[in-house]
Formats: C-alpha cells, structure tokens, sequence
C-alpha cells in the first residue's frame, strides 16, 4: 500500500545545497519537522567542495565549519608569465565529512534515503510506488535546470586524490598552474595537498564544451605528478565534473524550467557563480536565509528563494560579460592571459571577486588598461555580440 508521510519542510535532493538547507533548518529551528529525501545511499555524492574565507560571511560561518576537512592560510597561483603567492584562508569540504554530519545532526527518520522522486509541488513530493510526501513546503534542489536556457561554456575536470610514496614538497594549496600546455581551451592543474603524502590533483579547462575523457585527462594527471616528482602507490578517489560558465541566458525560463512554483535552491535555482561554475557560497547564503524565515510554507518559501535567486542574477551581470570575454575574446589556446593579468590585481579584488561580492571600482579595475584580448573582440563581448 502507498504510505503518506508528512512534515514541516520537505528537501529534495541530499547534495550540498540540500544538505546545507536541512543543517541550517536544524540548528536553529530544531523545533520543525523535515525530511531531507536523497535519491542515493548516501549524502553529498562523491564531491570535493573547496572555498575560500571570505566567500562566507561571518555570520553565516557556523554553518560551514564543522563541515571542512581540510584548510591552508594561503596559496599559490602559477602562469607562463606570472606566479604570486596569496594570503588568504582556503578550505575544503569532502563529500564523507558532509554526510557524516548530516547523519549525526538529523534524526534517522529525516533522511530518506533511495527515494525515488517522480514530481514534486509547493507541498507534496510524489515518490515511485505511490508514496507521498505532504508537507507546509517543499525545496527542490535536485541539480541543475533546463541549461539550454543558458549561454554556457564549461569549467570541466578530473580530479584524482593519490597517495603518495614519498612525502611531496607542496607548503600550501596551487589554485592555479597554468604553465601546462594548454588543451581544450584555459587549461590548470590544481592541487591541494591534504598530508604529508596525500595529494589531490585535478586538471581541469574552460572549454565550449561539456565532453570529459577521462582516460586522456587521467594520464595527464599522472604526467603532471611524476613532472612534480610525485610517484603515487595508491589511488584513493577520482572525481569528475563540468559545470556551466555562464555567459547570458533567459533567468525567467531556467527558473520555470524546474519548476514554476516550487521552491528552488542550488544548481536548480541558478544560484552558483556565472564565471566558476561553483555553489557553495551561494548554497550558504541560501541555507541561512531559509534557517532565519519564520514563514515555511510552499509559497513563502518559493519567494524568498527565487527573489534571492533573481537579485543574485541582476547582480551579477559583470560576470557574464567576463564569462563571454573569456569564451569569445580571446583564442582558446590564449585564455589563460585573462586569468594571468586577473592575477596580477589587489588581493582583496580578488577576494571579492571570488565571493561574487566585485564592487564597481573593481569591475572597473578588472576591464581598464590594456585587455589581454584582441580589443575589437572584447568589446564585442561587452556588449554581447556573437562576431
């Protein structure tokens, strides 16, 4: 027979946008009833989130730091032309750590796990054999929406964690190492070194398309090491992704795309960074706003997502004409001289920059003095044409 459960807040989707919602909503409403419904066995998937200190605000910081497994002081960044080291907090997030906290702050019964979701309204979450969820509202965050909507180019890549034979030399995290022959459009090699002998390497390319070959990537990683003098004896964990780059898009359809009334948040709401692809900071502020509201109903909680979802959007419009500066200015084999003079500027434009947080001043700083792009070509991208 067809069970009926019921809740406060149903969260679809146990990713990290999922995850962070159901902490937040647990630590400072653990009064509610919640469901948080995974269509796997496990929270988080296989992931390696990385931030760094001034993507999150203080206020929001509690909700992160259990979280992170792995953090540095600083870290380098290297290019044909240019290498810096920058003293800035950086951080990692693994998919184990996150799913060992969310099993040890929900109760059993809040999580459902192997859930298979056929639909999902304001208030109801429809699973397969009939069962349903009925609840004062629901949260989809099941991944991204319609991209086609979207103007995308890639930020694609394969990471492999190894364990090493000798103890590498690495002080702290490379962000960027661009000084590798460039493939597929803006290629770099980062690397965080988490112990003595364990290191996480991940190639990855700004790249006009989705495509990941994980064979040839997996040997250039391994090029990569052994040039590094790092010889491996055991590979503990690969993982492999392309998020999109956003350059323009139909904000209004994408949102629909998942859903015209539903309460949205991560990937599916559109809240992740135009330039970088990545969620977390977004997926934080989203967490701590839906943990502050009073009012959880479907409807309430579809506003306050999609006005986030919206506001972010119009801000971030700077983003997206470096987005299409990138992709369309410049030669795919000449994108990393973007990064190159980006690297270059103060390191608190920086930090702003990565936050999603550039003031005017910065955006003006970022697009004055002599682009490293054919300059009929930037202003083209610009203003948004395709020549």
């Amino acid at each position: 027979m067809p069970e009926r459960h019921t809740c406060d807040v149903a969260i679809v989707g146990g990713g990290l946008s999922g995850a962070l919602i159901a902490l937040a909503l647990k630590k400072k409403r653990p009064d509610i009833n919640l469901r948080l419904i995974e269509s796997t066995g496990r929270i988080g998937g296989n992931h390696l989130w990385s931030f760094f200190a001034s993507d999150i605000g203080d206020a929001d910081r509690w909700l992160v730091a259990p979280l992170i497994s792995h953090g540095w002081t600083g870290y380098d960044v290297h290019f044909p032309n240019h290498s810096r080291t920058l003293k800035q907090g950086y951080y990692s997030i693994d998919s184990d750590r996150l799913d060992q906290v969310v099993r040890e702050r929900l109760y059993r019964h809040e999580i459902m796990f192997h859930a298979k979701v056929l639909g999902a309204s304001a208030r109801t979450v429809v699973l397969g054999e009939g069962d349903r969820i009925e609840a004062k509202g629901v949260i989809d965050c099941r991944g991204a929406g319609d991209l086609s909507l979207l103007d995308c180019g890639w930020q694609k890549f394969v990471g492999l964690e190894l364990e090493l034979e000798d103890a590498h030399d690495l002080p702290r995290p490379v962000i960027m190492d661009a000084t590798v022959d460039q493939h597929d459009g803006y290629r770099f090699v980062y690397c965080l070194p988490f112990a003595a002998t364990r290191m996480f390497i991940e190639d990855t390319y700004y790249s006009d398309t989705p495509d990941i070959d994980r064979n040839v990537i997996g040997r250039r990683i391994g090029e990569y090491a052994l040039g590094r003098g790092w010889s491996y004896q055991q590979l503990i964990r690969t993982e492999a992704g392309a998020l999109p780059v956003t350059m323009d898009g139909d904000f209004e359809g994408y949102w629909k795309s998942g859903g015209h009334r539903v309460a949205k948040a991560g990937m599916r709401a559109g809240l992740f960074h135009p330039l970088t692809g990545y969620s977390l900071p977004d997926a934080v502020r989203a967490a701590a706003m839906v943990a502050g509201m009073t009012d959880l109903s479907g409807g309430a909680l579809h506003d306050a997502l999609y006005g986030l979802a919206r506001r972010t959007w119009k801000a971030r419009g700077f983003y997206r004409i470096l987005a299409r500066m990138l992709f369309r200015a410049a030669e795919p084999g000449e994108r990393y001289r973007v990064l190159e003079r980006f690297y270059r500027l103060d390191a608190d434009l920086i930090a702003r920059f990565y936050a999603g947080q550039a003031t005017l001043f910065d955006q003006a700083r970022v697009l004055t003095g002599k682009p490293p792009v054919p300059i009929g070509k930037a202003i083209d991208a610009i203003r948004g044409s395709r020549r």
